[in-house]
Order: structure tokens, then C-alpha cells, then sequence
């Protein structure tokens, strides 16, 4: 059975399916002595080279992932390694015997909240493409008299420097103190372009000056997850996920105990050396979110 070069790449959690296109593209993989080209395809017996290093049959065809949520703090970066030396949200995950974790999607430095991370570069691919339609739920404090016209034209859209955008929903939340400047909001969109959130509310004339993602499709943040830990997602969160992309379910293995031993070593480590984060106070989070009203 052969199967594209860069899905089996991908699924190996060799990199996102762009990425490999793009290492493709640049002669970087070989399959039976032969560079590679978009369109090549590959089969148990094949033997391939990326970027110098031999990839192993059984990975290529591995039919298994791991999905992690993963509560990113303000002030680490999405990167891989950051040339600034800032911290990155890698630096906290467990090393795996097999494949690389890849991030559904980012968030800037100073946005906190989830990050779902997997080895499987294809379900990452299709979580993050706008075709797709996977939503992504965020808690937002905005500064300024927001009105409902305010929110109306937020969700009927506005025009970006990058083309067209809206929230697909805002909600004030119920929590919140009308009479305050700083007011909190959940807000809900199909995209995750670069500072979006942000910019669509600037577009109204307001200042974000905290932002949290919440949610990633059906995976919620949970309540009980620290900054700068992650948590495994079981069979079922897994399942759910993928039906959402229409991938294939496949079994989810648990990492061992020395992985997660290595975690907690690591995590001390980084805990020891960084300086403690400052959080605004922030109203509960569990009513009248967006995914609450029909979602």
C-alpha cells in the first residue's frame, strides 16, 4: 500500500504537511537513493532520508498519535528556538521516543490559554486549515465603552489589512461590571491569522489588554490545568477531535513513566528560573460562553 511522501512524513510528526511540501520542494527528502519530488510516494519497503537522517519504516507508516493541551503562560513564544532566547512552549513538553510535537495553531507572546499540540503532523494540518471550519473560543478584556452595535458589526464583519474578518459570535460575559472601562468578553472565530483578535477589536477603536484562548474546537481548556503544564487528552477527547477533520480514529498510547518523569524534572528546572507571572483578576469562566449558545 504506498501512500504520499509528505502524509507519511506528517503522520510520523516529521512537521506540518506545508512545512514537508516546502522541505520536498527543496530536494531535502530522498526515497531509494532518488530526491523526492511533490507527488512522490512512498511504501513499507522504501528507504528514506530527511535532511541527511535515515526515517524509520515503521514510522512512517505508525498508526498511532499523541494529543496533548498544553496552558501556554504570557511571555513564552510558539517557536521551536527563538534567536531573542526568549522561553518557548517546547521547552516545557515531554521528549518522545518517536516523531515531534507540532502546534495546532499559535499564540503571540502575550496571549495565554490553550495550545493543542500533537505527532501527528495531518491532524494538525487539517485543525489549522480554514476550510475546515474549526473554531477557535477566546476570553478577551477590552478597554472602552463597548455597545451592542459595537458587537453587532464585530460579527457581521470588517475589513482587515490581510481582507475580511468577523467573530462568528461575542458574548459579554455575566460576570462583567458595566460600569468599569475593562470590561470581559468571549468571542469566537474561524481563523487564526495573526493577531486577529486584536485587530478586529482595534478596528472598533478598542484596546485588548488581556487575551486567553479558551477553547480549540471541542477541547476546553480545563479548569484544573496550571500555567506552563500540559495534560493528556484520552481516546475519546482524541476521537472527538478528529471527527471534527474527518481523519480516522487510531489508538492513542500513553507516554511512559520515564517520559513524564523527565517532565516534571524539566518543569522544576524552568519553574526555578523564571520569574513568577502577574495575572490580572479575571471573572469565572465556566457562563455564557459562545459554545454555550448553540455552538
Amino acid at each position: 500500500m504506498s501512500e504520499r511522501l509528505q502524509k507519511a512524513l506528517a503522520r510520523a510528526g516529521y512537521g506540518s504537511r506545508r512545512m514537508l511540501e516546502t522541505a520536498i520542494t527543496e530536494g531535502r527528502v530522498s526515497v531509494n537513493g532518488a530526491i523526492a519530488v511533490l507527488g512522490t510516494k512512498v511504501e513499507k519497503d522504501d528507504k528514506v532520508i530527511f535532511d541527511g537522517k535515515p526515517v524509520p519504516a515503521e514510522k512512517l507508516f505508525e498508526q498511532a498519535r499523541l494529543v496533548i493541551a498544553y496552558h501556554k503562560p504570557e511571555g513564552e513564544v510558539c517557536t521551536r528556538s527563538d534567536p531573542e532566547g526568549r522561553p518557548t512552549i517546547f521547552d516545557r513538553l515531554p521528549k518522545i521516543a518517536q516523531g515531534r510535537w507540532i502546534a495546532v495553531g499559535r499564540l503571540d507572546i502575550n496571549t495565554s490559554g490553550l495550545i493543542v499540540l500533537t505527532t501527528d503532523g495531518e491532524l494538525a494540518n487539517r485543525l489549522m486549515h480554514p476550510s475546515n471550519e474549526v473554531d477557535r473560543e477566546y476570553l478577551v478584556r477590552v478597554h472602552g465603552d463597548v455597545r451592542e452595535e459595537h458587537m453587532k458589526q464585530l460579527v457581521e464583519g470588517v475589513i482587515l489589512d490581510d481582507g475580511p474578518a468577523r467573530f462568528t459570535d461575542v458574548v459579554r460575559h455575566p460576570e462583567a461590571d458595566l460600569d468599569r472601562r475593562n470590561q470581559w468578553f468571549y468571542v469566537a472565530l474561524m481563523e487564526g491569522r495573526n493577531r486577529e483578535v486584536r485587530r478586529l477589536w482595534e478596528s472598533q477603536g478598542f484596546q485588548v489588554n488581556r487575551l486567553k484562548r479558551v477553547r480549540y474546537g471541542c477541547i476546553f481548556l480545563p479548569s484544573f490545568l496550571k500555567q506552563g503544564h500540559f495534560v493528556e487528552l484520552g481516546q475519546k477527547e482524541v476521537d472527538d477531535l478528529v471527527k471534527l477533520v474527518d481523519l480516522p480514529t487510531l489508538p492513542v498510547p500513553k507516554m511512559t513513566p520515564q517520559e513524564l518523569k523527565d517532565v516534571r524534572r524539566r518543569l522544576s528546572k524552568k519553574a526555578s528560573s523564571r520569574r513568577p507571572q502577574t495575572s490580572a483578576k479575571k471573572p469565572a469562566t465556566s457562563r455564557g460562553r459562545p459554545s454555550d449558545r448553540g455552538r
